[in-house]
């Protein structure tokens, strides 16, 4: 028998290889919301393996302490950027320390496991309310908020320490939803540092919004586009690594490898779309029928569900699937930290948020990190990220981006030329805009600023 030849065994090892790390993350993130605690390993350094990295553009934060303000510690957009940050700080050697301001009132699984990811990290990690996190907010060097609701926690626990503090406030808004300007949360606003925002579109809102609604004035606002952390572009660009998470993600799914995924990853809620997006793929559905077009069978993946609480609008969700009997075609996935091997296994990510769509939408970012065109609507920060036509196609928000959404998706479906040209052309704007060294470089940047303002003002 002849002996099998080298490059054959080497993809055999390196398919087994990613498909204990599938089974890993599917075992960590994939059950309901758990979080496996993470056990230490030993890290590798550049020097240790020959590799010269360049400073951190955060370098000039060592030694500096930093509190850090969450409203929430959760799997949402928000908490875990606030979290990726405590670790680029810590990188540097910064002394970080971390509040959440609410908590479930009774143990939390997620809460758990998220704050001994920190703590393993070297993040402190302490009560919101008491006399260790005044202390802790009037030695910092800089105070991070995160979210306009986190706002609350100025007056509830600082009380009449609030004046001393806010000279030496960031102030992170993510929030795009009218409901968020109110007096209570962001009357601090006018008096701190700064504050950061995630998209170009959704500072102009902020500030038009806050002098029209609430008659204060922002302070300096900085836009920091946020980039891709350095794990998930490993994953994005081993296409061993996606050959098998693809394999066993479809093979979990049960469709076939030539089938076209669409999918939406993102927390299942109305302001989401992902009943929008139902509905526009079983328009297209109907196009491709009524066209007698031929295309391999298309498939609507929504991950981000709740397996645990299925809410009212899940409940629609499901009921739209059964009436219209395309229970074949639409896959539900329960919500999830790890994304790799969902955008490894589909073909086109659908961001559908509603209203002002997404301050950002970090999804959107990693799916073109994979190589995958985006059909977005256009609005919020998406219409920062997707190049219509180019990397992808927008349409309206609202019923009205139903019809569009759909021609779209077909166009997707019959084109495969289409879908893999801007798949490249999106990677390339990541590449050159979206990457965590972006980032940090754009963060350094008001970092430094703030500091300097801070100073000034004490």
């Amino acid at each position: 028998m002849a002996k099998p030849s080298t490059g054959f065994s080497t993809f055999l090892f390196h398919k087994k290889r990613w498909l204990l790390l599938l089974l890993a993350m599917l075992s960590h993130f994939d059950v309901g919301n758990r979080i496996q605690k993470p056990e230490k390993v030993k890290e590798t350094t550049s020097s240790q393996i020959g590799v010269v990295t360049s400073p951190s553009p955060l370098s000039f934060m060592k030694s500096k302490l930093v509190l850090l303000v969450s409203h929430e510690l959760s799997l949402s957009g928000g908490p875990l950027l606030l979290m990726e940050l405590a670790f680029l700080l810590r990188g540097v050697g910064a002394e970080v320390c971390w509040i959440t301001n609410q908590k479930p009132s009774g143990t939390d699984e997620v809460v758990y496991n998220l704050e001994n990811k920190m703590l393993d990290r070297g993040v402190q990690v302490f009560s919101a309310k008491g006399q260790e996190a005044i202390n802790t907010a009037l030695k910092a060097d800089l105070v991070i908020l995160n979210t306009a609701v986190a706002g609350k926690w100025l007056d509830a626990v600082l009380a009449k320490n609030v004046p001393r503090v806010l000279p030496k406030v960031l102030w992170w808004i993510h929030e795009m939803r009218g409901h968020y300007f109110k007096l209570d949360y962001v009357k601090h606003l006018p008096y701190v540092a700064g504050s950061m925002i995630d998209s170009h579109v959704t500072a102009e809102y902020w500030e038009n919004r806050t002098q029209e609604r609430l008659k204060i004035k922002m302070p300096k606002t900085y836009v920091v586009h946020l980039g891709n952390s350095k794990e998930l572009m490993d994953v994005a660009e081993d296409n061993v690594a996606k050959r098998v998470l693809r394999e066993h993600v479809r093979e979990s799914l049960g469709v076939r490898n030539d089938d076209i995924l669409f999918a939406a990853i993102n927390s299942v809620s109305r302001g989401k779309g992902q009943d929008l997006f139902l509905r526009s793929f079983y328009e297209s559905l109907q196009l491709i029928k009524e066209k007698k077009l031929q295309v391999p069978s298309i498939h609507a993946v929504i991950v981000g569900s709740d397996m645990s609480v299925q809410t009212k609008f899940e409940t629609e969700l499901r009921d739209f699937v059964a009436q219209k009997k395309i229970q074949h075609r639409v896959h539900f996935v329960n919500k999830t930290l790890t994304v790799a091997p969902y955008l490894a296994a589909i073909d086109v990510l659908v961001q559908n948020s509603q209203g002002r769509g997404e301050c950002f939408g970090r999804i959107t970012i990693e799916a073109m990190a994979f190589q995958l065109p985006v059909l977005g609507t256009s609005a919020g920060g998406t219409t920062e990220i997707v190049v219509n036509g180019s990397t992808g196609f927008l349409h309206p928000a609202g019923k009205e981006g139903v019809s569009p959404l759909a021609t779209n998706i077909v166009k997707l479906a019959t084109h495969v030329e289409k879908r893999l040209t801007m798949g490249k052309r999106g990677y390339e704007r990541v590449k050159q805009m979206f990457l965590e060294r972006h980032m940090a470089d754009r963060i350094a940047s008001v970092l430094k600023d703030v500091l300097h303002t801070a100073n000034a003002r004490q």
